[in-house]
């Protein structure tokens, strides 16, 4: 069996776009806020060096005393970076600039691209009992991305409804491809989730269109809008979920769990089928 069907291990999905400003330090957030609150453990690993999915999920500066620069670069006990976080069921391995400097000693090592593919496989991850692993990756095609695409059985895009979209999946795309051939053949494209939707506005319906027309099935049904309570809430270092639950993004999180979980579970079935 390859480690993408591992029937007892997480699912490790790397969210991913080289663009800034699409939405994807929030889309982690409130993603794996939403399967948290469905029952599901979840683990997410801040692989920026900007912090943001650590200050969202409400962890201060002066509680990320071993990051996920320790993680890769020392042999830190998973116990130690491991941080629970105020949502039930989510935990977070915090980052600080520190990783920022990760990218060039990570040039000297010979294992630079798998450093985090290990770190995920140690036994003592078993005991943690989690469901999903999901990955915040910088805004940049760097080693630390490359590390998150060989660590991960997915990658989930997620692209904001704007003008150009569509242009810098290619480069994208070609970084999966190059993954699938030097590291990770298993490498999956989850989906690819719509961001800062506004229904009102012919772009963002052209965009979804053409996304729609270019990649078919890839494209999520749900689709985040554009939405002030998913642009305030890390402010107040909480999730939209917790900030307000009863919001419109705060239900195209929860859709969008529930869209990732279904799809899971089908694609669980077909593999099951198919040995």
């Amino acid at each position: 069996m390859s480690d993408l069907l591992r029937p007892n291990g997480p699912k490790i999905i790397a969210i991913a776009n080289q663009k800034g400003g699409v939405g994807k330090t929030t889309t982690t957030i409130n993603l794996a806020a939403a399967l948290a609150e469905k029952g599901q453990r979840v683990l997410v690993i801040d692989l920026d060096p900007q912090g943001n999915a650590s200050t969202g999920l409400g962890i201060a500066l002066d509680d990320r005393e071993f990051t996920t620069y320790e993680l890769l670069l020392e042999d830190v006990d998973l116990n130690e970076v491991i941080l629970k976080t105020e949502t039930e069921n989510l935990y977070i391995i915090p980052a600080t600039v520190d990783l920022s400097s990760a990218d060039l000693e990570l040039l000297s090592n010979e294992k630079r691209s798998f450093l985090l593919h290990d770190a995920l496989r140690q036994t003592k991850m078993d005991a943690f009992g989690f469901n999903y692993i999901l990955i915040d990756c910088p805004p940049s095609l760097n080693l630390l991305t490359v590390n998150a695409m060989i660590g991960a059985h997915s990658v989930l895009v997620p692209l904001q409804s704007e003008f150009f979209a569509l242009e810098g999946l290619s480069q994208l795309m070609l970084t999966i491809r190059e993954v699938r051939q030097s590291g990770n053949k298993n490498l999956r494209i989850e989906g690819v989730v719509l961001t800062m939707y506004d229904r009102r506005n012919n772009l963002s319906q052209q965009v979804e269109q053409d996304a729609r027309d270019n990649l078919g099935d890839l494209v999520f049904k749900t689709m985040v809008p554009r939405n002030v309570r998913v642009s305030e809430a890390p402010s107040f270092a909480m999730p939209v979920l917790a900030y307000d639950t009863l919001s419109k993004g705060a239900k195209a999180y929860r859709d969008l769990a529930d869209e990732l979980m279904s799809n899971n579970q089908i694609q669980a079935k077909e593999v099951h089928h198919v040995e």
